[in-house]
């Protein structure tokens, strides 16, 4: 697929994450061994982070923010909507497809993920380029539909 690229946010279409959002990891054009259909890494939000006003302190804005559930999936390309955003957020380096195989590594990688969605969620304004800000203050609010 040449639009979905890693890096690029996707809307879930099917499956128990459908309608969440979520950004593409790794791709896979030809398929693997055991999924001979193309498909794709993607990692994403399960819950997202709740609304954040400007009257608020800092103290509640942190509590509102930790409450992200992140999640881990291989999905197939046909149940991926891609958007027109991108997010600079280098999940290759946590994200090891080893860990995906074993529940207790799939525990600690979901837990790295919390880290550092948290992380750029609260540091969005300190992106250098005005579109991938874009991308990630899109990927950080909920889906209105």
């Amino acid at each position: 697929m040449a639009i979905i690229k890693a890096g690029k946010v996707v809307i879930v279409l099917a499956g128990r994450h459908a309608g969440k959002k979520a950004v593409v990891v790794k791709t896979f054009d030809d398929g693997t061994s055991d999924k001979r259909f193309s498909h794709c890494l993607i990692a994403g939000l399960d819950k997202q982070p709740r609304k954040v006003t400007k009257a608020m302190d800092k103290k509640k804005v942190e509590k509102r923010s930790k409450c992200m559930k992140p999640f881990i999936k291989y999905v197939n390309v046909r149940h991926l909507f891609p958007t027109r955003y991108v997010v600079d957020i280098d999940l290759k380096k946590a994200v090891d497809e080893a860990d995906l195989v074993d529940a207790e590594k799939k525990v600690d990688t979901k837990k790295q993920l919390k880290t550092i969605f948290y992380d750029r969620y609260m540091n969005q304004k300190e992106v250098t380029s005005e579109k991938k800000a874009q991308g990630s203050s899109y990927f950080f609010k909920k889906l209105q539909f």
